[in-house]
């Protein structure tokens, strides 16, 4: 049985198969188990045949082991595979469909995520996560102290300098028992800081050993979080023919709504990685707020110019100049 290619809709424990020969007909569908099917994959299909898996949970170790076993590997965004799905959902179809999504020849792929890219990875899922956690602890302990009496200032540093002092002070009217949630809180609090403050070492520590992330670096207004996340991201970026494209993949381009020759352009698309764009949008308006010169194209290094760093906004004598949105994205879309 000779295959030219196999779709594989992964799961956690069965996995469906849809394999066709060069004519393109089906020649080996079947539903195989979590610890055999590896096994019977290298029964059936020869080495250097094309496998192809959504870019889903997993699929990324999957990719690595097939690909060491001799096989090449596709790995689709499920949006592109979803148009090519029929009639109603099943993992038959859903195999069928991504067999028949890896053969178009315009076909967009995702690039196989080394081990060390995954780790890094993790690292910044797990400081996000904690972060959005020591937020909604701060947001906590701002509601319940207000409703003794008690406004927590805005800035979470003034709040950890201002939670001592109300646990100090005998006279602002809080009980016993709402002092001991609070030094809980408070504790709970500091707790997350450290956490964060051990994952921000960690990453100092791989952005010292990795000189593509260093390279990155060099760029005006990225820095270790930013740097280390895309590499983490797009790898050695050589999927991408040039920054635009990498660009358009972050979400950085304007979304166009165009028809009947008129060209419409909105806001930027949003695609992709919204932690990464986050991330290069944040490092863009600092490096707008900290240039000298801040209307010329040099302060930047890139052909922004002034008119797209700076928008107006107010009225009258209070009418003034900010970094503006579109402004913040144009410098990381020429990146």
């Amino acid at each position: 049985m000779k295959l030219t290619r196999v779709g594989v809709d992964l799961a956690k424990q069965v996995f469906q198969v849809h394999g066709v020969d060069r004519a393109e007909r089906p020649a080996w569908c079947n539903r195989l188990k979590r610890s055999r099917w590896i096994a019977d994959l290298e029964r059936d299909v020869e080495p250097g045949c094309e496998i192809g898996m959504e870019a889903c949970g997993g699929a990324h170790h999957w990719a690595r082991v097939l690909q060491s076993k001799g096989y090449r590997v596709k790995l689709i965004a499920p949006q592109f595979v979803k148009p090519y799905v029929k009639t109603n959902k099943t993992d038959a179809n859903d195999a069928e469909a991504i067999c028949e999504a890896m053969s178009r020849p315009s076909m967009r792929f995702v690039a196989v995520k080394t081990v060390e890219q995954q780790d890094l990875q993790a690292v910044h899922r797990v400081r996000s996560s904690l972060i959005r956690e020591r937020t909604a602890k701060a947001n906590q302990l701002r509601g319940l102290v207000y409703e003794y009496g008690l406004v927590a200032p805005r800035e979470i540093s003034s709040l950890r300098r201002a939670v001592p002092q109300w646990l100090e002070d005998a006279e602002n009217g809080l009980t016993p028992r709402f002092r001991a949630l609070l030094s809980g809180l408070y504790g709970d609090l500091r707790l997350l800081d450290d956490r964060v403050r051990d994952l921000d070492r960690e990453i100092a520590a791989i952005t010292r050993e990795h000189e593509p992330v260093r390279r990155l670096m060099q760029i005006s207004g990225v820095g270790p979080l930013t740097a280390s996340a895309l590499y983490a991201l797009v790898g050695d970026a050589r999927q991408y023919r040039n920054g635009r494209e990498l660009a358009v993949a972050l979400g950085l381009t304007p979304r166009q709504h165009s028809s009947g020759g008129k060209e419409k352009l909105l806001g930027i698309s949003k695609r992709g990685d919204k932690y990464v764009r986050t991330l290069l949008i944040h490092g863009a308006r600092s490096a707008l707020r900290t240039a000298p010169g801040r209307g010329s194209d040099q302060s930047l290094g890139t052909g922004t110019g002034g008119a797209l760093t700076y928008e107006r906004r107010g009225d009258g004598a209070r009418q003034q100049d900010r970094p503006g949105r579109l402004g913040d994205a144009a410098p990381r879309n020429e990146l």
